[in-house]
């Protein structure tokens, strides 16, 4: 299942901001590049209150998936893996914790990997789980 349009990252400006801020985990399949939420501490309220600038919209998690033609020169090959990543996406977003943009890059090696699912998707889990963009950090 695709990811909700409020979930997408779509904007080149944005994308750039994650690559250019964001932390980054490397594994052997992918690479997955997030960058943190903004949030302000304001001491008056003692409470914690989002930018006015960032909209509603813009503190749910947003995400971009990325494959070159270098992975597999077949657009089928390529659209098959990024909707298994999708997929995968969608059953753990509500674990997220909210405001995180996340872009994950596909290695070359996915493609030729046969047991591309399981493999794949176990890897997209521990690279999300080091960058600690799930609630609770599990």
């Amino acid at each position: 299942m695709a990811l909700p349009k409020a979930n997408r990252l779509k904007s080149r400006n944005d994308f750039q901001a994650v690559f250019r801020e964001g932390v980054r985990r490397y594994g052997s399949y992918m690479t997955v590049r997030a960058l943190r939420p903004k949030f302000a501490y304001h001491k008056e309220d003692a409470a914690i209150e989002i930018h006015s600038e960032i909209s509603q919209q813009q503190t749910s998690t947003k995400i971009g998936i990325s494959i070159s033609t270098k992975v597999s020169k077949r657009a089928v090959i390529r659209n098959r893996i990024r909707r298994q990543i999708s997929a995968a996406l969608y059953q753990m977003l509500p674990n997220f914790t909210p405001g995180w943009r996340i872009v994950i890059i596909i290695q070359p090696k996915a493609a030729e990997s046969k047991c591309v699912s399981q493999q794949i998707l176990q890897e997209l889990e521990q690279l999300l789980a080091q960058i600690e963009v799930f609630n609770g950090h599990s």
